[in-house]
């Protein structure tokens, strides 16, 4: 097409939470965003990752100028150049972040240039993705925990939720029962409950709190119930407990996924398209994951997720996260929505069919 890349922008926005959130070993009250738009030929396409306001420096200093020039139709070749330009750096944590944000912004491109909406370009599956709603952080009370399931199942569909465990770094397993007792009466026993202790359990404690939370409320996902880093620990609690055992929202890159496959230490992995490369080294990583007939999940970012799990076979579902879906719809335009318990796909515009709401979003802005 003779075309090439103009220029990346980039800036950091940083958004409140609506309550204090904690989920068992890490507590915080607002959600950084790093958006990126990729231009050529007068179009715009849009990426982003939740990240350090540094994750901008590193698009500025280091990312935009291994692309800038580059034609945006060879997304493989663009990809080596950004993993290759923060080899100094080291490619984890915030330039992986980096990274993530600029591959969906050129993949976006891509799409907006060929006039072909991002599921077209990937080739879709199905046309609907599930979703399970996400949230239930430890420092809800149980009103606030039971409006926000009564939420996802009334208004969104749902069949699967998920509340936050390991409460205190697994010192309070007590009100962990209760509030997995209390999303149960909630929910109903037709669905489905998952949980999520973010690391905080060791192996033992995590056998002897997931019996007895299978027993009393019925789980049927229990998600990092130690840390993604021990996979003898995470394989040790997959093979004593008949739920799902689900981790890999950390990976950076294909390497480390593949790590966590061979150690066989998940029954479904989970995938963060801002953190482990953009969309990219998602759909890698996913294949890693078919090669082994293990299902994958979409780690939050839902409306990023929608594209690209729409292409790939082995995907069970989209983390409809509360944060990120609250602030997506408060800085952007165009995202897509969730009925009957799955996302849809935006299929009437090109690329992702998302926009940067730059008047509301600058109020936000950081960097």
């Amino acid at each position: 097409m003779g075309t090439t890349v103009t220029g990346l922008d980039v800036a950091a926005y940083r958004v409140s939470t609506d309550h204090p959130e904690a989920d068992g070993t890490l507590a915080w009250s607002s959600t950084t965003v790093v958006a990126v738009e990729a231009h050529a030929e007068g179009t715009t396409g849009t990426g982003w990752t939740y990240s350090s306001a540094a994750a901008a420096e590193v698009v500025r200093g280091e990312l935009a100028p291994s692309v800038v020039g580059a034609d945006p139709m060879d997304i493989p070749a663009l990809h080596e150049r950004l993993l290759r330009s923060v080899r100094n750096l080291g490619r984890a944590g915030i330039a992986a972040a980096a990274i993530s944000a600029v591959d969906i912004a050129l993949w976006d491109l891509k799409a907006r240039l060929l006039d072909m909406s991002l599921p077209a370009l990937f080739g879709r599956f199905r046309d609907a993705v599930p979703v399970y709603g996400s949230g239930g952080f430890t420092t809800y009370d149980d009103a606030t925990t039971t409006a926000q399931l009564e939420h996802w199942i009334a208004d969104d569909g749902v069949t699967q939720v998920k509340i936050k465990v390991g409460e205190s770094w697994g010192m309070r397993p007590d009100r962990d029962l209760h509030r997995v007792a209390l999303a149960r009466r909630v929910i109903g026993a037709e669905r489905q409950l998952f949980v999520d202790a973010n690391g905080a359990y060791g192996a033992h404690q995590a056998v002897r709190v997931g019996r007895r939370m299978l027993d009393e409320g019925g789980i049927s996902w229990f998600e990092e119930p130690v840390s993604s880093d021990d996979l003898a620990g995470l394989r040790a609690v997959r093979n004593q407990l008949p739920v799902d055992v689900a981790a890999g929202e950390y990976g950076d890159h294909e390497s480390y996924f593949e790590r966590m496959l061979a150690a066989e230490a998940v029954d479904c992995l989970q995938i963060d398209v801002t953190r482990c490369g953009g969309y990219t080294s998602w759909l890698h990583t996913a294949a890693l994951a078919a090669a082994r007939n293990i299902e994958v999940s979409a780690h939050c970012a839902p409306h990023l997720h929608a594209p690209v799990c729409a292409a790939v076979p082995n995907v069970r579902h989209i983390e409809l996260f509360h944060d990120h879906r609250r602030v997506d719809a408060l800085l952007f335009a165009g995202t897509p929505a969730v009925s009957a318990g799955h996302i849809g796909m935006v299929l009437d515009l090109p690329g992702h069919g998302m926009t940067l709401k730059r008047a509301d979003a600058e109020s936000h802005r950081v960097a």
